[in-house]
């Protein structure tokens, strides 16, 4: 059963906050590191090619944050899957496994969709090099999916499984674990819950309602 530590909203603020420069400041770098080389080598083509890859790396992760943590609308605003899914290809096609997204499309509550990205990024953190993160869209009402990760040497952080296997302790939350936590807290608020089983070369995530689990 899942176990959350406890903390407040503005350490979950600014926690949050840290997560997203940590993954946003790698590509602007990389702009700010094109642009001065073009500025002693003007018209340089590793250069150009250097702040363009950069800048779209940054843009589709921004993409991604503003639906995966953002508010993305009104507290009861609906979101197409098909957009989450653009974005999570976006924000794929800067990290080392291939998504592969199948399943119903339509609209879902936007916690939902929120869920699926976080878990998402959960997935992919888990494989060390190569390999797919598989998402299916399984059921809209009641809504249900799987996001997997298949690859070589699967880890999961420590702290995710703590909170998932229900074992927490007592440590003090971080930016590397808020992440995890904010994905956990996210399907509390929705009613939903995620389970997970693990190999040395997959972790399958499942997203489901709280009622259709044995837990509940």
């Amino acid at each position: 059963m899942t176990s959350l530590p406890s903390i407040s909203s503005a350490e979950l603020a600014a926690l949050l906050s840290s997560r997203l420069c940590h993954d946003i400041i790698s590509p602007v770098f990389g702009i700010q590191s094109g642009l001065e080389l073009l500025d002693d080598m003007p018209g340089d083509k590793e250069s150009m090619d250097l702040v363009r890859s950069s800048l779209k790396a940054a843009v589709a992760k921004l993409q991604f944050a503003r639906i995966a943590f953002g508010a993305a609308g009104s507290q009861t605003a609906s979101i197409d899957l098909n957009d989450a899914k653009t974005v999570a290809t976006g924000y794929m096609d800067h990290e080392k496994a291939n998504l592969v997204w199948e399943g119903e499309p339509g609209y879902v509550p936007k916690n939902y969709a929120k869920v699926v990205l976080n878990v998402l990024v959960m997935a992919s953190a888990s494989i060390s090099r190569g390999g797919e993160v598989n998402v299916k869209i399984a059921g809209i009402e009641p809504f249900e999916a799987t996001i997997s990760a298949t690859g070589q040497r699967i880890r999961l952080q420590q702290r995710l499984v703590a909170m998932l296997d229900g074992t927490n302790g007592e440590e003090p939350m971080d930016a590397q674990a808020i992440q995890p936590y904010y994905a956990l807290f996210l399907a509390e608020e929705a009613g939903l819950a995620i389970t997970y089983e693990k190999t040395d070369e997959r972790v399958v995530f499942t997203i489901a309602p709280k009622a259709a689990t044995p837990e509940a």
